[in-house]
């Protein structure tokens, strides 16, 4: 989706922006800021790499900081640090995103989202995204060329309008088929009633693993 363009038709009608990125933070160059949006909220365990438990992140616009009015959950760790400890009534918001903090973080958790950022600010998001394209179109070539009176891509054509996942649509279906992939090594998504989500991921995923995919993909539909 064209965020940008999405929100600036939203702010044309006087309507707040937010998106849902759990699937797009980690996964696609993302320019919050720039693009106006003002709101966004993210979990820390899928793409980030932060495991089970990670915890999420949110954005807020920084014409929205410092503001006492606007509608929001309220806590300890989001009151101006100067009479913090005086407990006063009402609720003074830090001026910073600070004021959207609630209570203390999960620090053992945070030292692993921590881990995983550090190695996406090395690699960068730019060069990951790069990969990222090449990795699914050189997948969708494969699945294409060896598995076209079997498979169906419905996740969009462009490499440019998805991320790194592609969702397969069986058209013949196979009983336990997930289970099948992961006794082979391969780690993949299920959703009712015929779709394989598959993501090769640009960080540690390499296009060999893709060719390993489809083999394993056709051994299994042709055994099946």
């Amino acid at each position: 989706f064209d965020m940008k363009a999405i929100t600036n038709k939203a702010h044309d009608h006087n309507c707040l922006v937010g998106f849902d990125l759990a699937h797009a933070t980690g996964n696609i160059g993302l320019k919050l800021h720039d693009w106006g949006v003002d709101f966004a909220a993210w979990c820390g365990y899928k793409y980030l790499n932060g495991g089970p438990g990670a915890p999420s992140g949110v954005f807020i616009h920084e014409r929205h900081l410092g503001l006492k009015d606007i509608p929001r959950f309220e806590g300890w760790w989001g009151h101006d640090k100067a009479n913090r400890f005086d407990m006063p009534e009402e609720f003074m918001p830090l001026e910073t995103v600070e004021a959207w903090q609630l209570s203390n973080p999960p620090i053992l958790s945070m030292a692993a989202l921590l881990a995983s950022l550090k190695i996406f600010h090395e690699a960068g998001i730019s060069q990951l995204r790069e990969k990222s394209e090449k990795l699914t179109s050189y997948l969708e070539a494969l699945i294409k060329s060896e598995l076209s009176n079997q498979i169906e891509i419905i996740t969009p054509p462009s490499p440019q309008s998805r991320g790194c996942q592609l969702s397969l649509r069986l058209l013949q279906p196979v009983e336990d088929i997930t289970k099948l992939l992961h006794d082979r090594g391969v780690i993949s998504d299920w959703r009712e009633p015929d779709v394989i989500r598959v993501a090769p991921v640009p960080l540690y995923n390499s296009f060999k693993d893709c060719y390993t995919f489809v083999q394993i993909l056709k051994s299994i539909l042709n055994e099946c």
